[in-house]
């Protein structure tokens, strides 16, 4: 095996679940200052937030673990953007379009005379009467 692939810190670490303060004991690379002793044993500790014994898909159990407040974060936000939009909303009132007195009366605007309806031009356009035998 080569020399010097391999970390040299790769030592026996306490990983701490902040829910439930269950512990697993573990070797790890991972930095930490912190210590803590179990069987008079002292280890580096790392504080982890989630873990496989409060992880809902491991308990079975529906509930919501927000230690950092991002859904309430999430919240927040929506409801400030709620209310900006609802402030730009209040400050400029809808333009309503201005219709001509000729366009209120269905009339054409060019030759101010009402619309004729479409009647037909030809004898393949008129209806067929209806023959009684």
């Amino acid at each position: 095996m080569k020399k010097g692939v391999h970390p040299d810190n790769y030592r026996p670490v306490v990983f701490q679940d902040t829910n439930d303060n269950s512990t697993i004991i573990t070797r790890s690379t991972a930095a930490t200052d912190e210590t803590i002793t179990l069987d008079g044993v002292e280890y580096p500790l790392v504080k982890i937030h989630i873990s496989s014994n409060s992880h809902p898909f491991f308990t079975g159990e529906e509930r919501i673990v927000d230690i950092e407040g991002r859904v309430d974060k999430f919240k927040a936000r929506q409801e400030a953007a709620k209310k900006a939009r609802e402030a730009r909303a209040a400050a400029k009132p809808k333009a309503k379009k201005q219709r001509t007195e000729a366009q209120k009366l269905g009339t054409n605007a060019k030759s101010e005379r009402p619309r004729k309806a479409a009647e037909p031009k030809g004898p393949s356009e008129a209806k067929p009467a209806a023959s009684v035998e």
